[in-house]
């Protein structure tokens, strides 16, 4: 056993000492007897004092025999031995470190994992594991145990479990379990020891399913009452060869019936992309080398005709749950079962002359001539990419295996149904591709909202100096006004990034609905028709209202310009309980109670190619000119970060829908829902006092600074937080600070919590381009305002003054 453990240096140890005691014992003697021969000089007293020291090391030796002697705790030795027994035993591999990191105790499992015997954390070279091991390794020595998770070590793939233990609790024990991975051969083992199994043993069919080493994993009942005798026999993990038999034919016999049985036919069926294989006179194990295998085993009909056997494998290969079909050696389709219908597109009873009928035109060729390479030749098989002619951007896996015996029948061709499996596929790469573009659109408006205040702010201080009928004032007007649109734009990229300022509150979707019902009849105009229905019993969500409505209009005008001849829009709200979420499985959509918003038109549809990218921003469909691409982002935006979600559904010439799940608030009114603060209005906006203005941006930092003057405050600047930490240590009394959040070197948070330390009733106004509610959580610093950009010099004197108004009066 190659296991390393310390106490065995210490046992040979005891043992040589154990050997060294009778020499050392006959030495003394001696020189004691000799002593006494020397001062007496009596042989006769010199022999009996050694006796006597001999006797006396003999009874002390007995004696501690009969009482050994107890070892204290810290004395006593570990016997690693009974642990690396039993991990052995089991699938787990252990190793066991003490408080020092050396490694005392390790498994066979252990060392055949991480080759070398290496001492946990360091199992592997990778830094980031390593990381995560020391770290659990640490919360276990503090709390008594942690976990890791998806540890991957090659073709493993392990959790970790540390543990502390001993008497003493100075040791750790690493525990690394194998995580079972989900198999389509799970599935097969099951079909065959299931309902389905018997079935086919009724229909006369025996199955088997292999392992690339030839050894049985699993069998219907047929096979196993024939083939051992009793259909509760327990045959897996036996050489699958032993069961047969060839005679000098080459017929195929069960091995149990050696007189009278009737030849079989086998057909195998790779569940495995698979390599060369015998034929059925060669033996099975050599033909599943390259992978797993399921054969089917029937009686050779009467005559040894081909007809009936195809109808046999024809009628098995309806009742399998995969994807099969058989072809001539002249490629002509000769049987397709549901399965392979359901996954190639086919309505129900059309078959194809040929399999290239069903690929696009550029595959047709490669198809053909896979068919006919596997028909002819030595028994093989193998995989071809091809792309179904209606999904032609869904590449699929078509398998193609060489059978014999059968008639017509030369090629057995399979279908993997992957469409679940390409829409999460598309759902996932779509959801990253959206999280991507938000955090640039969020940077994004965060930049753009400092120029527009620069230019906002500007525009106010040159509005001061001019009067209505001034030959500049309209035009400073005109810049205003189209700056506030340019911030407009802003909210809308924050809107789609998720990182708006939401106020929600506890609302039923259809009085939402209905708010907005008449603003909807003046936007959809005559030639569309509102039809409005509500669900029973629907539970209450928790969102902002306007930010819903905004999704409503949104959707509504979009449905309204696709539909230029007129329709009907449709606006629905209903629930979805969490059973008919489980039944929908929809991967996206965790299990729960939702209230469902359906927003459906009967316009002209959305092509599939243009359906995935709907919610990107800026990607519009209509003419230049007419619409931003943002409508739809930032419903997106506004759905997510509410915490539902949305689908998007269409058939070309049949209208489309959004679906709008949105999780039921499960809270209570009065206790979840924090009562809203109405500030108290107050016009009057001059002040006075000393202000400290920290900004990086030096176009916002002039432009405030001069409108703070102007409303009578002293202002004292500085461009990063260590100039205001600078400014706050000195002489000056500070009566209000206002700072921006992001800025380089020391951000404002961290200037806030350091200044509060010293003036802890230090009034804070923040202001910055991201939306409160996201900085807010992030920020965690009490008692302080927020002024979001882009703002007014009005806007900003205000926020001054409220910010100035928290201070505490003193008494």
């Amino acid at each position: 056993m190659a296991a390393r453990v310390n106490s065995n240096g210490d046992a040979w140890l005891t043992q040589s000492r154990s050997g060294l005691v009778l020499p050392l014992l006959l030495l003394a003697a001696a020189l004691s007897a000799g002593l006494v021969f020397y001062a007496i000089g009596s042989w006769l007293l010199a022999a009996g004092f050694a006796a006597t020291i001999l006797t006396i090391a003999a009874l002390m030796s007995w004696y501690r025999r009969l009482y050994p002697p107890q070892l204290s705790d810290k004395e006593a030795i570990p016997d690693w031995t009974v642990a690396r027994a039993a991990a052995d035993a089991s699938s787990m591999a252990i190793a066991v470190t003490d408080r020092a990191g050396r490694l005392v105790c390790a498994s066979d499992l252990f060392g055949e994992w991480f080759p070398g015997y290496p001492t946990p954390p360091g199992i592997t070279g990778d830094a980031a594991l390593t990381e995560s091991l020391s770290t659990a390794a640490r919360a276990a020595w503090r709390d008594g145990e942690a976990k890791v998770a998806g540890v991957v070590q090659g073709a493993l793939r392990l959790d970790v479990e540390v543990v502390r233990t001993g008497r003493a609790e100075d040791y750790l024990l690493w525990r690394f379990t194998p995580v079972r991975q989900p198999s389509a051969l799970d599935d097969v083992n099951r079909f065959l020891t299931g309902e389905a199994g018997r079935q086919m043993g009724e229909a006369g069919v025996m199955a088997v399913m292999i392992g690339g080493e030839g050894r049985i994993r699993a069998a219907n009942g047929a096979f196993l009452l024939r083939a051992a005798g009793r259909i509760d026999a327990n045959i897996t993990g036996r050489d699958f060869a032993s069961h047969m038999r060839v005679d000098d034919k080459g017929r195929l016999f069960l091995a149990r019936e050696e007189q009278g049985g009737l030849p079989l036919r086998l057909l195998q069926v790779p569940l495995k992309r698979a390599g060369q294989g015998n034929g059925v006179s060669a033996s099975a194990q050599a033909s599943a080398q390259d992978g797993p295998m399921l054969l089917l085993l029937i009686d050779e009909p009467a005559g040894g005709g081909g007809t009936s056997a195809l109808s046999y494998i024809e009628t098995l290969l309806s009742l399998l749950p995969f994807g099969l079909a058989m072809a001539d050696r002249d490629g002509r389709v000769l049987f397709v079962n549901n399965a392979f219908a359901r996954v190639a597109g086919l309505k129900p009873g059309d078959k194809p002359s040929y399999p290239g009928d069903l690929v696009v035109r550029e595959d047709q060729a490669a198809v053909a001539d896979a068919v006919r390479r596997f028909a002819v030749g030595p028994q093989m098989s193998g995989d071809i990419a091809v792309r179904m002619r209606d999904q032609p951007d869904e590449p699929i896996a078509l398998s193609l295996a060489g059978v014999r015996g059968l008639g017509e029948a030369a090629v057995l061709l399979s279908l993997k149904d992957n469409s679940e499996e390409s829409k999460l596929k598309r759902q996932v790469a779509q959801a990253t591709k959206m999280q991507a573009i938000g955090q640039l659109a969020g940077g994004v408006a965060h930049d753009f909202n400092n120029i527009l205040t620069a230019i906002i702010g500007h525009c106010d201080l040159m509005l001061m100096r001019h009067t209505p009928g001034d030959s500049d004032y309209d035009d400073i007007q005109q810049i205003k006004s189209n700056s506030n649109r340019a911030a407009g734009l802003t909210r809308q990229l924050l809107a789609f990034s998720r990182q708006q300022t939401l106020r929600p509150q506890i609302l039923q979707l259809p009085d939402i609905v209905a708010d907005v019902s008449n603003l909807l009849k003046r936007l959809l105009g005559e030639n569309v028709k509102l039809d409005v229905s509500h669900g029973r019993n629907l539970g209450a969500v928790r969102a902002d209202p306007g930010q819903l409505e905004q999704v409503i209009v949104n959707l509504a005008v979009n449905a309204r310009d696709a539909m230029p001849e007129g329709g009907t829009l449709n606006i629905q709200t209903y629930g979805v309980p969490a059973i008919k979420v489980r039944e929908m499985r929809q991967q996206i959509l965790p299990v729960g109670d939702y209230t469902a918003l359906r927003v459906s038109d009967t316009g002209l549809g959305i092509p599939p190619d243009i359906l995935a990218k709907i919610f990107e921003p800026f990607f519009t469909t209509k003419e230049l000119g007419k619409g931003t691409g943002l409508g739809l982002s930032t419903v997106y935006g506004i759905v997510k970060q509410s915490g539902g979600y949305i689908f998007a559904e269409s058939e070309l010439g049949r209208g489309a829908s959004f679906v709008i799940y949105l999780p039921v608030y499960a809270g209570s009114d009065a206790k979840d829902v924090a009562p809203v603060k109405v500030p108290v209005k107050r016009s009057e906006t001059w002040g006075t006092g000393t202000v400290l203005l920290v900004e990086d941006e030096d176009m916002v930092r002039a432009v405030a600074e001069r409108a703070l003057v102007r409303q009578g405050y002293t202002v004292l600047t500085a461009s990063d937080g260590e100039q205001g930490l600078e400014v706050l240590a000195g002489n000056v009394t500070i009566d209000l600070l206002i700072s921006d959040v992001v800025m380089p070197n020391m951000d404002g948070p961290a200037m806030v919590a350091q200044a509060r330390r010293a003036f802890p009733d230090l009034p804070v106004l923040f202001m910055s381009g991201y939306a409160e509610e996201q900085l807010r959580k992030s920020i965690d610093i009490a008692n302080v305002a927020f002024l979001p950009k882009p703002f007014s010099v009005n806007q900003l004197a205000e926020a001054a003054r409220d910010a100035l108004a928290m201070r505490p009066v003193a008494e």
